[in-house]
């Protein structure tokens, strides 16, 4: 059995689907599965569904709407299998647990890529890192939980898991860029930059590529587009670092040019 909630809530099995139909199973199949493997209490599951509004037929309720997804799984089993639902989302004592290989559930085959793609990069095997990177980024096939409704435990991992995204982003461009595919790297980055206007990583990447594709009055731009968008919604001036990397592009500094091995972008100026 497989889920995806990395986009779409989707999973099941032989061409079955186990995703039901209303929303509180749909809550509790996807904070089982962002957990396979690990039992989570009832009570951490009533907060998920109802926080703190709790109904006094809480633990009825949600006994019910394990019962829906046991039918559920039990039909994309099939009458062959070797397991049964009870053994697939088990009982344990004080909760429950979705007892799947955790790379049938695509957060994890999405952490276990981006973990084998730092350890890559940490050995200096950039395109390694960048293929296993691109491969970790192909998981998502849209926002988390894009159609679960989020309670308070399902929202703390939307945000988690998407920082841990737009950082996985973030180091398969610097892997690009160790690689010398700056050109390949601006259109990509003039849309990343637009969407987060006030993200100093991706500004500083983005003015490396532009300045070593000979565009350095674009790289200047970038930098001063940046500073406006800070000062105007914050107060608040570019980092010491990028203040840095300004003043690198604005003198030339070798130390900028591609095939460079330190680092692609801030990490070149973070002393």
């Amino acid at each position: 059995m497989e889920i995806k909630v990395l986009g779409p809530l989707e999973g099941g099995a032989r061409g079955v689907s186990v995703i039901p139909s209303a929303s509180k199973p749909r809550q509790i199949l996807a904070l089982l599965s962002v957990n396979a493997g690990q039992m989570i209490p009832v009570p951490t599951l009533m907060e998920e569904i109802w926080g703190e509004a709790m109904p006094r037929s809480a633990l009825t309720t949600l006994q019910t709407y394990i019962l829906q997804l046991r039918r559920l799984i039990t039909a994309a089993l099939g009458p062959c299998a070797p397991h049964a639902a009870k053994d697939v989302l088990a009982t344990r004592h004080g909760g429950y647990l979705l007892r799947v290989p955790q790379d049938a559930v695509d957060v994890h085959a999405y952490e276990r890529l981006a973990g084998q793609g730092r350890a890559a990069a940490d050995r200096g095997a950039d395109e390694e890192a960048a293929r296993l990177y691109r491969e970790a980024l192909r998981v998502w096939r849209g926002p988390a939980f894009v159609d679960v409704r989020t309670g308070p435990l399902l929202e703390i991992e939307l945000v988690r898991l998407e920082e841990s995204r737009l950082g996985i982003l973030e180091r398969r461009i610097d892997a690009d860029l160790r690689l010398g595919r700056h050109a390949e790297l601006i259109s990509e980055l003039t849309t990343l930059v637009a969407r987060h206007p006030l993200h100093e990583a991706l500004h500083a990447q983005c003015m490396v590529a532009l300045y070593r594709a000979g565009r350095q009055w674009q790289a200047l731009e970038t930098y001063q587009h940046l500073r406006k968008g800070l000062a105007a919604e914050l107060g608040l001036d570019p980092s010491p670092r990028l203040r840095r990397l300004q003043q690198a592009i604005l003198g030339g500094d070798p130390a900028l040019d591609a095939g460079t091995r330190r680092g692609a972008a801030l990490d070149m100026y973070a002393a």
